[in-house]
């Protein structure tokens, strides 16, 4: 799976890590369904550092369609609150 993280680059993350980044993915969401600015704050971090510390990351000049777009750490609550689902960011 490809995923890009947005003003960043993309990221080829394995089958095997999908688990643990949709435990972090579940926890965006219900910082996010909470309203928790902190939480969210940290749970949306973690997440991306866990894509860059799974994922391995792909040179900026292959162009690659993305199966999924993750906001960058400078995203609201707001904002990410309408580009979740009701499977948060990561489907699955």
């Amino acid at each position: 799976m490809i995923m890009r993280i947005l003003g960043e680059g993309q990221y080829e993350i394995t089958e095997e890590h999908l688990g643990r980044l949709n435990t972090l993915d579940s926890a965006l969401q219900a910082a996010a369904d909470a309203g928790d600015e902190a939480a969210f704050a940290a749970a949306l971090s973690a997440l991306l550092d866990a894509v860059r510390s799974l994922g391995t990351r792909l040179p900026d000049e292959r162009i690659t369609p993305s199966d999924l777009v993750l906001p960058d750490e400078d995203t609201s609550l707001t904002q990410v609150r309408e580009l979740l689902s009701d499977e948060g960011l990561i489907p699955g």
